[in-house]
């Protein structure tokens, strides 16, 4: 459960960031309405935005915010493959799944759980036959971003 959310600004829609007492990221999405019980807190965010507004700037960078999403160990293990991507490239789900040793139908439905956006790059995993498949934030915003990040043209 988060303790802390703020609305941080994109040019895809607004992202919702929620963090634990800790300060660690557990929720990155294009959802609008912050959980229960967790209070606005922009200054717990201030690091986190300034990153994103570099990365929306076409800044390729290392996101270096402590991340403590909650998840199973095979989901812990798709998410930090996810986070070995670079930047402008795609895998497929089947180079996911040999990356860490399982089917391409169980890490598209890993992939389909990450809860933090961007920072954990779903949106860079690709079908097979490199048709955009599959993204929590919709097709057209992962399309932005990988036009954003130089992989697609628009």
């Amino acid at each position: 459960m988060s303790a802390f959310h703020h609305t941080l600004p994109s040019p895809l829609g607004p992202l919702l960031a929620e963090a634990d007492t800790t300060g660690n990221l557990v929720r990155l999405g294009f959802e609008a309405a912050p959980p229960p019980g967790s209070a606005s807190n922009a200054a717990a965010f201030e690091r986190l935005g300034a990153l994103l507004a570099r990365y929306f700037i076409r800044e390729p960078i290392q996101f270096d915010i402590p991340l403590a999403p909650s998840c199973t160990p095979f989901q812990q293990g798709v998410w930090a493959a996810l986070r070995e991507i670079p930047h402008g490239h795609t895998w497929s789900y089947t180079q996911l799944a040999n990356r860490v040793g399982s089917n391409a139908r169980a890490v598209g439905q890993a992939n389909g759980k990450n809860p933090i956006a961007i920072l954990i790059p779903c949106h860079r995993v690709i079908g097979n036959d490199g048709s955009l498949v599959g993204y929590a934030g919709g097709l057209q915003r992962k399309r932005a971003l990988l036009v954003l990040e130089g992989r697609l043209l628009c």
